[in-house]
């Protein structure tokens, strides 16, 4: 798929919609941008198949507009927009950079990063698009007994998540994929006042995404920033995962699940998500990519990562996260919210 900033497309307003895969005869071309990790450079990396570049998602009732990076940079003109989260932020905003930049490949920008924050910035358009790596999005706080997860505590977000006009927030693989001594990057979790050697992941999740959902909403004023979560990314592994009983792996696949609902139980981590947002005082819009991104078993960088082994948890850029960037570029044009947008997403 070629980067290309495209036309609207009508946008219906409904309440809720199913969305399913079709085929998209122009996005045949290998990505062309400087801005992607070689972890999810596919093509570059060797991947011989390109089907997987062909799919697009549209709403069962309506369409879903093609994104137009021109549009897309003349809205946000003057606004500062941060992703914050782990990796899989890291690969919707590394997408977003290349859509945007196809729009104006010409234009000047520049990229910084300074420890684990990257700013990119178009000067012409006034706009800063922002990564915070930060995969708890609570506070991992070097103590001398170790380092400590401090459920209770967000005070990173003080002093770097202020400020900006839209906030993406992502958070969920790294509470159940790490192994102790393995690649855990804590010793101890600290939870109201105790110590623990460690603790029931999908209870730890909650715990610190609810000291998450306080920080919001003591700190965002939905008048000056919108906020969104970006939803569970889900893996295709064999088993070893939640949500991956239906392809071995995604090793070799080429084509999606066909259908519009996935034969399987969705990850646990996306009704902790919804059941804290239902809880907030503050809106979030929450960017429910499970169920699209279930079908996309075709979409991962598998073998073609750039290292051994077999990568089912990332996505290929250019691939699967471009259509969570046309869904989010969808949400901030849509002057009605969320609310009125014809897909499976939800204002809490």
């Amino acid at each position: 798929m070629r980067y290309r900033h495209g036309y609207h497309m009508s946008f219906c307003s409904i309440a809720f919609s199913i969305v399913f895969l079709i085929s998209w005869p122009d996005r045949v071309e290998s990505a062309t941008c400087p801005f992607i990790s070689k972890g999810f450079d596919c093509q570059g990396n060797g991947r011989p198949d390109k089907l997987y570049l062909k799919y697009k998602w549209k709403p069962t009732a309506c369409s879903l507009p093609r994104f137009n990076g021109l549009d897309f940079l003349n809205e946000m003109k003057g606004k500062k927009i941060l992703f914050i989260g782990d990796s899989i932020s890291l690969n919707m905003w590394e997408s977003l950079l290349c859509m945007v930049h196809a729009a104006v490949p010409h234009s000047k920008y520049s990229l910084t990063s300074a420890g684990n924050h990257s700013t990119f910035s178009l000067p012409e358009f006034e706009i800063s698009l922002e990564y915070s790596h930060n995969v708890y999005l609570v506070d991992l706080v070097q103590e001398p007994r170790g380092v400590v997860l401090k459920l209770d505590s967000i005070i990173n977000g003080d002093y770097s998540w202020k400020g900006y006009d839209v906030l993406v927030f992502n958070s969920w693989h790294w509470w159940v994929h790490t192994i102790k001594g393995k690649n855990q990057p804590w010793e101890f979790i600290e939870y109201r006042g105790k110590i623990y050697k460690d603790m029931y992941r999908l209870m730890a999740f909650k715990e610190g995404l609810s000291t998450w959902s306080k920080w919001v909403n003591s700190n965002v004023d939905p008048r000056i920033t919108q906020v969104f979560f970006q939803g569970i990314s889900p893996v295709h592994y064999d088993g070893r995962e939640w949500g991956s009983l239906v392809s071995k792996s995604c090793q070799g696949q080429t084509t999606p699940i066909t259908g519009a609902t996935y034969p399987g139980p969705l990850p646990p981590g996306l009704s902790i998500v919804k059941d804290v947002l239902r809880s907030m005082s503050k809106p979030v819009t929450l960017l429910d990519i499970t169920m699209l991104s279930l079908l996309r078993k075709d979409g991962h960088p598998s073998a073609y990562y750039g290292q051994q082994g077999s990568d089912c948890s990332h996505w290929c850029i250019a691939g699967v996260p471009d259509t969570w960037n046309e869904i989010l570029h969808a949400l901030l044009s849509n002057s009605h919210g969320a609310r009125d947008v014809g897909l499976d997403f939800e204002l809490f």
